[in-house]
């Protein structure tokens, strides 16, 4: 079995590149397939993710990150000269390595890999929303015009989706965005990077605690919002801290906490392992705007930290239970009904407790390898020995 991976590239911050590496070091590891993947950005930087040895890569070195950097007009005239280089690279690729399966995050290349003959079965995994994909949005254009190129932009991408042999979404949720597709799309979560475990918690605070939250420092996570919730909360609980780490530029969000007169708000820069910072901690607060599944949200359940999320457009509402093993927020923006929700955990440390074991119990659907024999029973392969050894 040859299943070729797009993933695109490898060298920068990317939760996309960061989960599809992790599938294919695990199917390298536990299987016997033959693994390629195909980058199309920046070979002259270091790896971010690193790659078993046994995959096989290629890397075309088209360079569509650099377009970022150049006017419209220029990019737009190099972004078509590009795509017709990257059609011919990667259909001389596939016609020549002939693999069995094309796994693709449906990026760029959706608009012309179901033209290839290569004979490979082609499966498309969506890691985002169908509300926040392909969304043309434009404050220099009326809205008319704004939503006109937007159903263009989907319709289009429909007609390629419905020419998938598989099209993989993240929730149950998203799949229900996707009436046009009933007949060729399932849902396989995306997998926490580590068991789910009680086990390495440390011990509850005396008086007080530690309220997390993660994420890059962008609209989207929804910080702003956070932060009107906690300056209802730190009057009633000044012993509790907040905590956010997160990359990008935090000095918003450091502005906005100075005028709300908040004394108990850290914002740190990302870090290497939160999962240390979880098990630190004993609330995570979970308050984007939108999202394609919210994986840092399971792996806090994974960790044993109570959660508190808004039920955002996509993936909350599949990883947490109302009541059983988290608190949902209805409407995304009531930031007085999440302070609420956040409130009735810190006063109450038995709920709090009982919530979180909860979540650790309901995390472990999300294990790797759980998630993984999803993906082998797709890809059609075996697993070369026993996971439970």
């Amino acid at each position: 079995m040859t299943i070729v991976y797009i993933i695109g590239g490898i060298y920068m911050a990317n939760g996309m590149s960061d989960v599809m590496t992790r599938k294919v070091n695990w199917l390298a590891l536990h299987t016997d397939a033959k693994l390629h993947v195909v980058l199309t950005e920046r070979p002259d930087l270091p790896p971010l993710y690193k790659l078993e040895p046994s995959v096989e890569v290629v890397n075309f070195d088209l360079g569509f990150d650099r377009l970022d950097t150049l006017p419209l007009w220029r990019k737009a005239m190099l972004y078509r000269r590009l795509m017709r280089r990257y059609r011919r690279c990667l259909t001389d690729y596939l016609m020549q390595l002939g693999p069995d399966i094309v796994v693709t995050a449906l990026r760029r290349d959706i608009n012309f890999l179901t033209d290839i003959g290569d004979g490979s079965r082609k499966i498309g995994e969506l890691h985002f929303a169908r509300s926040s994909y392909r969304v043309f949005s434009k404050p220099w254009l009326p809205a008319w015009v704004n939503a006109f190129v937007t159903r263009r932009w989907q319709a289009s991408l429909v007609s390629k989706l419905r020419r998938l042999d598989t099209f993989i979404v993240l929730s149950h949720e998203d799949a229900d965005a996707w009436p046009e597709l009933r007949d060729n799309i399932i849902v396989i979560p995306n997998s926490i990077r580590q068991p789910a475990t009680h086990a390495l918690r440390r011990e509850g605070h005396a008086e007080g605690g530690i309220v997390l939250a993660a994420g890059r420092y962008t609209y989207q996570k929804g910080f702003d919002l956070l932060l009107q919730s906690w300056a209802n909360i730190e009057p009633m609980a000044p012993a509790w801290h907040l905590h956010v780490f997160g990359s990008g530029d935090p000095t918003p969000y450091a502005a906005q906490a100075r005028q709300l007169g908040l004394q108990h708000v850290e914002l740190h820069p990302a870090t290497q392992d939160l999962r240390v910072e979880m098990l630190r901690s004993d609330i995570f607060a979970f308050s984007s705007r939108y999202e394609g599944f919210g994986l840092v949200l399971a792996e806090a359940m994974a960790c044993g930290c109570a959660v508190v999320s808004y039920a955002c457009p996509c993936g909350p509402r599949d990883i947490v239970t109302h009541g059983r093993d988290g608190l949902l927020v209805d409407k995304v923006g009531d930031t007085e009904a999440f302070a609420d929700a956040l409130l009735s955990l810190i006063a109450d440390p038995e709920r709090r407790r009982r919530l979180a074991a909860a979540a650790t119990e309901s995390a472990r659907r999300y294990d790797e390898d759980t998630v993984m024999q999803q993906w082998c029973s797709v890809l059609k392969v075996e697993c070369r020995r026993s996971l439970a050894m």
